[in-house]
């Protein structure tokens, strides 16, 4: 499957093609592209992870991973997971072991971790919402966004009523920004040289749909899905593009050798859109 959309505005994007990459899953999230390049996305109802190195069939990366949702790569090659499930963010490293870095605080256990974002310095941000039968047995009364230093214990950077989704940084690793699904907006964060958030606002309102990840590129620009596609907007928060794709669209990110393609989850489908642009990270 091959469609041409339009320029994306200031982008000078002439050309974008959406093509399949996977199909016949049964919901799937969080890619994200491993610099050793291949790609990790998950399968949240079916438990499981997937990879796919290019010019390879997809394979099973882990078969019991406890309702994974977001994924992330570090500076050296570690795979950080949300599982929604097992409550918890786990680390695993490039021998395949794993670690839990995050599963409780305050001594009460998270809520369902979503997604995730890693910086060029191994801070470490996540999202604590809860969906659906995610809420029937909360322990926190809040849903929050959380901070992991290298070294330290965890930090709260947000309590929120809505619930917070996807999670990005900007180019420069100076600004966290966090989707709220039930606000339909993107909230952002000034961020120290110690990792460490302030500076609270809302940067985009009125998101269309309902808003779930998101990823940036290399430009600053903010790509956040919105379940019928996704949603760009410049990094002051003004409307850029939007990239209609089919299905339930859940989650986006750069990947592949050059950084220029796009890859987005989408119901029981994975597609691949080649853009101008690379990613942020």
């Amino acid at each position: 499957m091959a469609v041409c959309l339009s320029t994306l505005g200031a982008q000078d994007f002439e050309k974008i093609q959406i093509e399949r990459l996977a199909q016949g899953l049964t919901y799937t999230e969080g890619p994200a592209w491993s610099k050793d390049g291949y790609l990790i996305f998950s399968d949240t109802p079916a438990g499981k992870l997937w990879k796919w190195l290019p010019g390879n069939v997809i394979e099973v990366f882990r078969e019991d991973a406890h309702g994974p949702s977001g994924n992330a790569f570090d500076a050296e090659g570690r795979l950080y997971t949300c599982e929604t499930h097992g409550r918890r963010v786990t680390r695993t490293d490039k021998k395949g072991a794993m670690e839990v870095l995050a599963e409780r605080w305050d001594g009460k256990r998270l809520n369902a971790p979503n997604d995730l974002v890693v910086s060029r310095t191994g801070h470490v941000y996540f999202t604590d919402p809860a969906f659906g039968s995610q809420g029937d047995d909360r322990e926190l009364d809040f849903y929050g966004v959380y901070h992991i230093p290298p070294k330290g214990p965890m930090k709260l950077v947000a309590k929120s009523t809505g619930r917070p989704n996807g999670i990005g940084l900007s180019p420069n690793g100076k600004l966290l920004y966090v989707v709220n699904t039930d606000e339909r907006t993107v909230r952002a964060y000034d961020v120290d040289r110690n990792g460490d958030t302030s500076g609270e606002r809302v940067l985009i309102a009125k998101i269309p749909g309902v808003p779930g990840g998101m990823t940036v590129d290399e430009k600053g620009n903010l790509y956040v899905v919105g379940g019928a596609g996704v949603e760009i907007y410049t990094a002051e928060g003004q409307p850029l593009h939007s990239i209609p794709i089919k299905g339930r669209v859940s989650n986006c990110a750069f990947g592949e050798v050059d950084g220029k393609t796009l890859i987005v989850t989408s119901g029981s489908f994975v597609y691949r859109l080649r853009m101008d642009v690379k990613g942020a990270n």
